[in-house]
């Protein structure tokens, strides 16, 4: 990491590397036993533990001198390849060998150098959770039809007694506390309400908010509907919902007619207050270019700042992969970095000796690095006000020339941030932190975030690997915390490289866009593939922070109909095809990303330099694209309908079994229709498909609107806002054959909610009340089973709408018991 003014100090951390026992292994070959791996001698043939041949899963159990915190596991190697090394494994850890957790799938890769992998040490709610046991678990080998064999083992992590201790403590009171909530909502969707109250009597644990605790009795055990709908405005504890994507493609040009040309490996920034994007080189497939643009968002109009910014002795020369940040308080762009323009006479007449060279066709060449070191770190300013570049300091006690690399601007602090990438010369090396705290890394993420002064640092590439973890650098503290090191374990993508990431600190989101990605499987460099044109949400308000993958409204729409839509309509239906070596920029007033240009086609077979690679064998396209994309996301007045609209849909179904279905139809016609979105085609035939739970009442019935008001099944009076003075009479076959014939078939096919529903365990008590429920129904017919559970699908679907910590926790305590497992 550098900052323009000053290093960062080392960060001293506890590290534990021994172990007191081999607990166990599956099996092991003769003189190659499982103790051999505590000592550490590559030039040993015989010093590694070797499993037998055969097709069982095979696994080796380790047991720490002391309970401690692992950050990391180390796997010595032979000094030189050997068909017998392991390639896949998976990593588990726990205080009991019966009761283990995976925390690592990974590979090595066939050769002598050791290699370390970040162990995941917290759990989802932000935890962090103690071990005495570390089974590691061989899948694979990378000679055919070869036993697997191991060489050495140490880890490192937190051994410190006190703060294992109370480490424990904690891990131990969460699970107590979520084992607790767990029985408690197991209890009252069984029906179980006398010992589950008596359980919330007798202890401390709360299941959930007061107030959705109050929803539940309306909805469930009173069948207040009107109550119900009142409490949706009083819960102002409604989490957000993932947000969709809206995307335009935006076809603006200049006064010529003229866009930026394809490109990858470009930069790009924003003035957010003025609504200006500057976008300046990258890489089009033959050459680095040089041309400098502004994009005016309100005037909706590109212009040519520069065509060729190396006229300008003060303006850097044409580059790629460098990176660009605008300063809001100087009203100035800082530029550094670049990958070198490609050379064909290299200096010496070398030929290719000295020089790392990408593959390339002799269509799309791609740049390379010299051998001839730069003199200064390419930094350069651009002062937007004048349009005058200025040429930094050659020696600013900064990195060296490199590339691929994160950068990042305090405006207020007038301090620019730099981590990660490679050095633009020969023999380069990764840019990383001073002490190697966070593991260097090129082609990551970077954010900085103003309100806390932190910054976000994940993914990217290191040692020919894709990564998947997450660290948090504190700049007032100076320390860093590692947050995740397998996000893809705890829900997030996979390991990623060149992918884009842009923040809205208001809402506390970090938007991930596409790029490249690597099966965690695969040891192979040639593996990478691109994305499914997939996105993601990292929300980072409640440590460790919660990843959601961002679905388009189109493929949201392609999912079967539901009783919640997932999001509003809207005219297109397009989006950015996959790609990687774009840029994205993030407008926040209006929260919309501007994407531009990349590579696509397919993965490069074999990469060597940098985020804007090309393959040999395979041709890539860059793009000249622009889009707009804006996060759409539900209000809460969006999300009050929603709910309303759940409740009046079971309060109609309960009135067509009590009441005439007349009166049920006049409901549906009015107080169910005014909580329809007509104009989305999902909720419109659903509501449509109501009108099949009249069958039952299938003969002509007439009524006349001067009668009373119908009462549902609570008491509760159902308005009609009908001022004809004529008979309603209503032919409800003739009727439900308006229904398309599609729906019918959908709810046709969809099996009843029933007491046995699979939905809420499948395990019942069969039209039993239980004796609690006498305090809220006192005079009142018992509830059926089959309306109870109605009820509770009803209560459990309005919860996807409030947030995680306010409602009871996600999962069946089915889930923890599986007596068929068998423990190693």
């Amino acid at each position: 990491m550098h900052y323009y003014r000053e290093q960062l100090e080392a960060i001293e951390q506890e590290s534990t590397n021994s172990i007191q026992a081999i607990h166990g292994c599956s099996s092991y070959s003769t003189h190659f036993y499982p103790e051999n791996i505590l000592v550490d001698d590559p030039s040993d043939s015989k010093n590694r533990w070797t499993t037998q041949q055969s097709e069982a899963s095979h696994w080796i159990l380790l047991r720490l001198e002391q309970l401690a915190v692992l950050k990391s596991i180390t796997f010595g190697k032979f000094h030189t390849t050997h068909p017998c090394n392991m390639k896949e494994f998976k990593v588990y850890v726990g205080l009991t060998p019966e009761n283990m957790t995976e925390v690592l799938n990974a590979s090595l890769k066939n050769d002598a150098i050791k290699e370390t992998f970040s162990i995941r040490h917290l759990n989802s709610t932000g935890h962090s959770f103690p071990t005495r046991f570390v089974k590691v678990e061989p899948i694979s080998v990378h000679g055919q039809s070869f036993n697997t064999s191991i060489w050495h083992i140490s880890m490192n992590g937190i051994i410190n007694e006190e703060s294992v201790e109370e480490v424990k403590k904690d891990y131990d009171q969460f699970r107590e506390k979520r084992v607790m909530q767990h029985i408690l909502k197991h209890l009252r969707q069984r029906r179980l309400l006398t010992p589950y109250n008596s359980i919330l009597s007798q202890s401390s644990v709360q299941l959930e908010h007061p107030l959705v605790t109050q929803l539940y009795e309306s909805i469930v055990l009173t069948g207040d509907w009107d109550r119900a709908e009142k409490l949706l405005r009083d819960i102002s504890v409604a989490g957000p919902l993932i947000p969709a994507p809206l995307g335009e493609q935006i076809h603006d040009t200049d006064l010529n007619g003229e866009i930026p040309s394809a490109r990858g490996g470009h930069a790009m920034c924003i003035d957010s207050q003025r609504g200006l994007i500057y976008l300046f080189g990258g890489w089009d497939g033959q050459k680095s270019l040089d041309d400098f643009w502004l994009y005016d968002i309100k005037e909706r109009r590109w212009t040519v700042l520069s065509p060729n910014t190396s006229l300008d002795a003060y303006a850097p020369g044409p580059r790629s992969c460098h990176k660009m940040v605008y300063d809001s308080k100087t009203n100035a762009i800082y530029v550094l970095g670049k990958l070198g323009e490609l050379e064909n006479n290299p200096v010496g007449g070398t030929g290719s000796i000295g020089r790392t060279h990408r593959s390339s066709t002799g269509a799309d060449e791609t740049p390379t690095l010299s051998s001839r070191a730069m003199s200064s770190s390419e930094f350069y300013r651009y002062h937007c006000e004048t349009n005058k570049w200025e040429r930094l300091a050659i020696d600013v006690n900064g990195p060296r020339t490199i590339f691929d690399h994160q950068m990042a601007i305090d405006s207020e602090a007038q301090i620019l941030y730099v981590f990660g990438g490679r050095a633009a010369e020969k023999d380069f090396e990764f840019s990383g932190t001073s002490d190697n705290v966070i593991p260097s890394r090129f082609g990551h993420s970077m954010i900085l975030e103003p309100h806390t002064r932190q910054l976000y640092i994940f993914a990217g590439e290191r040692e020919e690997k894709f990564l998947s973890d997450m660290h948090i650098y504190d700049i007032a503290t100076n320390t860093t915390t590692e947050v995740f090191s397998d996000f893809t374990s705890s829900g997030g993508p996979q390991p990623c490289f060149t992918q884009r990431a842009v923040a809205d600190f208001e809402l506390q989101e970090i938007y991930v866009f596409s790029g490249l990605i690597r099966d965690r499987r695969s040891a192979s460099e040639s593996s990478a593939a691109l994305s499914d044109s997939s996105h993601w949400l990292y929300r980072y308000q409640f440590s460790p922070g919660k990843w959601e993958r961002i679905v388009s409204l189109e493929e949201e729409r392609r999912k079967k109909m539901s009783s919640a839509p997932p999001f509003p309509p809207h005219s297109g239906g397009t989006s950015p095809s996959s790609r990687f070596a774009h840029q994205v920029v993030y407008e926040p007033n209006s929260k919309t990303v501007y994407l531009h240009g990349g590579t696509t086609g397919m993965a490069p077979a074999k990469r060597k330099e940098s985020s804007d690679a090309q393959s040999e064998e395979v041709p890539m396209r860059r793009l000249s694209d622009f889009w707009k994309m804006s996060l759409l996301r539900p209000t809460s007045d969006e999300l009050i309908r929603r709910s309303a609209y759940l409740i009046r849909q079971q309060r109609f179904k309960e009135m067509c079994d009590s009441q005439p279905a007349v009166q049920s139809l006049v409901y549906l016609q009015n107080q169910v229709s005014e909580v329809v979105d007509h104009g989305d085609l999902n909720e419109e035939q659903l509501f449509r498909s109501l009108l099949t739970h009249l069958l039952m009442h299938s003969s002509p019935v007439s009524v006349s609107p001067t009668s009373p008001s119908p009462k549902d099944t609570s008491g509760h009076s159902t308005e009609t806002s009908d001022d004809s003075s004529s008979p309603i009479k209503v032919d409800l076959p003739e009727l439900l054959e308006s229904i398309p014939d599609d729906t019918i078939d959908h709810v046709s096919s969809t099996p009843p909610l029933t007491a046995n529903s699979e939905s809420l365990g499948g395990i019942f008590k069969q039209d039993l009340e239980d004796p609690f429920e006498r305090k809220y129904r006192p005079a009142g017919e018992a509830l059926s089973q089959e309306c109870f559970v109605q009820r509770t699908k009803t209560f459990e679907a309005i919860l996807e709408f409030i947030a995680d910590h306010a409602k009871q926790p996600a999962g069946s305590l089915l889930d923890l018991v599986d007596i068929d497992v068998e423990v190693s």
